[in-house]
């Protein structure tokens, strides 16, 4: 049987500049909460240093304290950008988390998405993926080798290096490469048989790239002896929902227009509209894929384009943002996890030809039940000479006294 597509977030976050930050990280905090109450399977959180939305400077901080509030959701980092770090010391970071998790720890690894952030620590931005590279291979070795390892390049040197505990998972955490257009992404999951995080799913362009992703991820993958599985495959989008599309409209207006400009003219990421009128960018975004804004059947509608646009993937992750008031967005999440998760799951089938079957036999089912509570009636009259008011209601005589 297929393994039912699990749903989570990604929670960069994105909270417009001048928010309390100190409620905004509190609120964060409360959302993670809510989401493992209804059900959703994971969390990521992002690594950001600079732009001012993008708040949480260390995941694994966050991912200690949500950890705490919270029972079954698994909390991943979402993703660390390795070239900012000492292989060494991060990997120890995330080995203590997984302990401190009790194996809910995954491990999200990217280059760096904010080229302010590099450009504020000196790092050539044409170095940020070979960097990232070789951080990770020594990350695995470090996890997976019984010897110490030993490897210098032009950022870091590790010497005789080794972890001081094996990881809580066994034989280590989940490790998933970000991935947005190119195909350096899945060609470094590829390569180090590890999980695919496509960031930019719905957007134009990265929704075009899906098969070839898959393509570049399984070749690679083959050519270093790894297998890879569509289940850790891992696609973000945005959607905010509502009873209906005119109630969603008019919720997203409270921040959509922050998150848009935020793209258009802050980052360099591929999830704005090209539209230039911000009375037409919840449209657009509709328009182009990128967002769904919607009902609970635009949702699903959104969730069979990108099964057929990828050929198959196991987790879709609703990008938070800030979009609607705190409660409408709870609420969005709550209609997703009510209405979309059973249709895509099938996690309700079960139930519903239950009812369907009793429905089809009641007449028989009733019957019989009937039936035998008529024979215990008249057991008991034939024993005590009494004659309950009950049996002339089961005879169909309910007036009777």
């Amino acid at each position: 049987m297929e393994r039912p597509l699990r749903f989570g977030i990604f929670m960069a976050p994105f909270h417009p500049a001048g928010q309390n930050p100190t409620l905004a990280l509190e609120r964060d905090l409360e959302l993670i909460v809510r989401l493992d109450e209804l059900g959703y399977d994971e969390a990521w959180v992002g690594e950001h240093h600079s732009a001012g939305l993008e708040i949480i400077a260390s995941p694994e901080v966050f991912i200690a304290a949500a950890a705490q509030r919270t029972n079954h959701i698994r909390l991943g980092t979402g993703v660390s950008s390795l070239p900012y770090h000492h292989p060494l010391i991060l990997a120890d970071r995330i080995v203590q988390l997984d302990h401190m998790t009790r194996g809910r720890t995954m491990f999200g690894v990217g280059p760096g998405a904010l080229p302010s952030d590099a450009y504020m620590m000196g790092i050539p931005p044409d170095t940020q993926r070979i960097r990232m590279e070789e951080s990770l291979g020594a990350i695995t070795q470090l996890l997976t080798s019984d010897e110490p390892v030993n490897m210098e390049t032009d950022w870091f040197t590790l010497k005789d290096a080794r972890l001081q505990l094996r990881p809580y998972t066994y034989p280590h955490f989940e490790i998933a490469v970000a991935a947005t257009v190119s195909p350096a992404g899945p060609r470094t999951a590829g390569r180090y048989g590890a999980g695919l995080l496509s960031l930019g799913a719905t957007s134009m362009g990265g929704f075009a790239v899906l098969g070839d992703h898959w393509k570049v991820w399984n070749d690679q993958a083959e050519e270093y002896g790894h297998t890879v599985d569509r289940s850790d495959w891992r696609l973000v989008g945005p959607m905010h929902i509502a009873p209906t599309r005119e109630q969603a409209f008019k919720e997203v207006e409270y921040g959509i227009y922050d998150w848009v400009d935020y793209f258009q003219n802050v980052v360099a990421l591929p999830l704005a509209p090209e539209e230039t009128d911000p009375r037409k960018w919840p449209q657009a975004l509709i328009e182009s894929g990128t967002a769904v804004i919607g009902t609970p059947d635009d949702a699903v509608a959104q969730l069979e384009r990108l099964t057929k646009q990828s050929g198959g993937f196991g987790c879709y992750m609703l990008m938070a943002n800030d979009w609607a008031e705190r409660q409408a967005c709870l609420n969005s999440y709550e209609l997703l996890a009510k209405e979309v998760f059973p249709h895509v799951q099938s996690s309700a089938d079960r139930a519903v030809s239950s009812r369907e079957w009793c429905r089809t036999d009641h007449d028989t089912l009733i019957g019989g039940a009937m039936n035998a509570v008529a024979k215990e009636i008249e057991r008991y009259e034939k024993d005590t000479g009494y004659r309950p008011a009950i049996a002339d209601i089961a005879q169909g005589q309910p007036n009777a006294k």
